[in-house]
C-alpha cells in the first residue's frame, strides 16, 4: 500500500513536472518565432538608389511629386480579428502589434502582421512620391493601422477608407497578396520601377 502511494506521488510529480516543462517550452518558441520574425522583417536590405543626372534632377525640382496610392490590406499589411474562426496566419505567429478598435458598441481587437520590409519600402518610397494609403475597410480600423506604419514620421497623412470608394478604371501595379509568407519579397521587387517612374 505504501508502494503504492509512493508511485502515485512520483507520477503526479512527473506529470507537473511535464507540465510545467510544456508551458515553458511553448513560451521560448513564441519568443523565439518573434524575434526570428523580427530578424526577417529588419535584416539589411540594399537597394542602391543611384544618382540622379542633372537634367532628371532639375526636372523633379520643377514639378509635383508624383501620387502613389497604396492598399492596405494584403500589400502593407495582413490582420485578422477576434472572431476569425481559421485565420490565414500559422497559429503561434504573434503579431507586430495589436490593435483594439470600437465597431458598432463592440470592442474589437485586430491583430496586424507587417509585410516583410513594409518600413524600408516606405521610408524609400516617401522620398520619391506623395503617398496617400488606401483601404476598404472601416476608416477606426485604417486609419489606427495607419497610424502604426507612419509612425510619426508624417508620410501617410493622405488616407482614404472604405466611404471614399467608387469602382473605376484606373492606374494599378498589380502585387500578389501577402498573407503570412516571412521570405517575401514583393515590396523589394517593386522599387527598381518605383525609381523608374518617380
Amino acid at each position: 500500500m505504501v508502494d503504492m502511494l509512493k508511485t502515485r506521488q512520483c507520477l503526479l510529480g512527473v506529470r507537473t513536472f511535464l507540465g510545467v516543462t510544456s508551458r515553458l517550452w511553448s513560451c521560448f518558441l513564441y519568443i523565439l518565432r518573434k524575434h526570428i520574425r523580427t530578424i526577417i522583417q529588419y535584416q539589411t536590405v540594399r537597394y542602391d538608389i543611384l544618382p540622379l543626372s542633372p537634367i532628371s534632377r532639375n526636372r523633379l525640382n520643377t514639378v509635383k511629386r508624383k501620387i502613389l496610392v497604396l492598399d492596405l490590406d494584403e500589400t502593407l499589411i495582413h490582420s485578422h480579428h477576434d472572431g476569425v474562426l481559421r485565420p490565414t496566419v500559422r497559429p503561434g505567429t504573434p503579431p507586430d502589434f495589436v490593435l483594439k478598435v470600437v465597431i458598432d458598441k463592440h470592442p474589437v481587437r485586430f491583430f496586424v502582421h507587417k509585410r516583410p520590409h513594409v518600413d524600408f519600402f516606405l521610408e524609400v518610397v516617401s522620398q520619391w512620391y506623395e503617398l496617400v494609403v488606401f483601404t476598404a475597410s472601416m476608416e477606426i480600423y485604417g486609419s489606427a493601422v495607419a497610424d502604426k506604419l507612419d509612425n510619426n514620421k508624417g508620410i501617410l497623412k493622405r488616407r482614404y477608407y472604405r466611404q471614399h470608394c467608387t469602382l473605376d478604371s484606373d492606374n494599378a501595379i498589380p502585387i500578389k497578396s501577402w498573407f503570412s509568407d516571412p521570405s517575401d519579397t514583393a515590396l523589394l521587387n517593386l522599387l527598381p520601377m518605383l525609381d523608374a517612374l518617380r
